[in-house]
């Protein structure tokens, strides 16, 4: 499905800043310059850049417009239904270097991979506003986008976020969402991860994202501690049953 005009100017500003042109705390083109550049309304121009704010990209100045954001958040896995967004994340600390590795049986099998064969490797540790450990998060990506993904083989944030990132690289966008939740005990290196005394319940939360062909696009598996992780749910009721 073609892009609308303002899905256009958006993916182009995400391809500008993660080439380097606008760098974090740099002012993005004015509602205006957008305009001229593209043949739009103001109106179009300002939705292409709400589309970064939601996304995280970009934050507004009062009297200056947009800048690339500063602080690259990220948020626990799941939880990545309509209406949500990166500004909903947290800070966080990338874990080691992203390396091609096997991942456990029930990663592979929601990702379709047959025994024994790599996906791309990617943890980070996401954080309180206190700075205090929150979540343990691992991506999991398949091989083959990987492959054509290079930045996600480096260790720097991608400031355009990985969903987009893949999109605009692939070509294949993520229309729908798996999340399965359970609790355990938290395993020694992760209670050492998040700061916590074992034994210590923890909720873990498998995410996988699928494209339009339904194929497995990311799997992630994050580890919250107790007394971290909430589920509200807010829904209308029937008032006459």
């Amino acid at each position: 499905m073609p892009l609308l005009k303002y899905e256009q100017i958006a993916e182009s500003l995400r391809h500008r800043i993660s080439e380097g042109e606008f760098g974090p705390g740099d002012l993005l083109p004015s509602s205006r310059d957008l305009c001229e550049q593209w043949s739009v309304s103001r109106a179009t121009a300002i939705r292409a850049m709400e589309v970064l704010r939601a996304d995280g990209v970009a934050v507004p100045h009062q009297g200056r417009g947009f800048a690339v954001t500063e602080a690259p958040v990220a948020r626990p896995a799941g939880g990545r239904g309509p209406g949500t967004s990166r500004v909903q994340g947290s800070p966080y600390r990338r874990l080691g270097v992203p390396d091609l590795l096997v991942p456990p049986s029930h990663v592979a099998d929601a990702l379709g991979l047959a025994a024994g064969r790599q996906a791309l490797h990617r943890a980070r540790l996401v954080l309180t506003e206190e700075g205090q450990p929150r979540s343990h998060v691992v991506a999991w990506f398949p091989p083959e986008v990987a492959e054509l993904c290079p930045r996600l083989h480096e260790n720097g944030p991608i400031a355009e976020g990985t969903t987009s990132y893949v999109r605009r690289s692939t070509g294949r966008l993520s229309v729908r969402g798996s999340d399965t939740t359970t609790v355990r005990l938290a395993t020694r290196a992760e209670a050492e991860l998040l700061q916590v005394k074992r034994p210590c319940a923890v909720v873990v939360v498998l995410h996988t994202a699928y494209d339009e062909a339904g194929e497995p696009l990311v799997c992630e598996e994050g580890v919250t501690a107790e007394g971290l992780w909430e589920l509200v749910d807010n829904y209308a009721m029937n008032q006459r049953g």
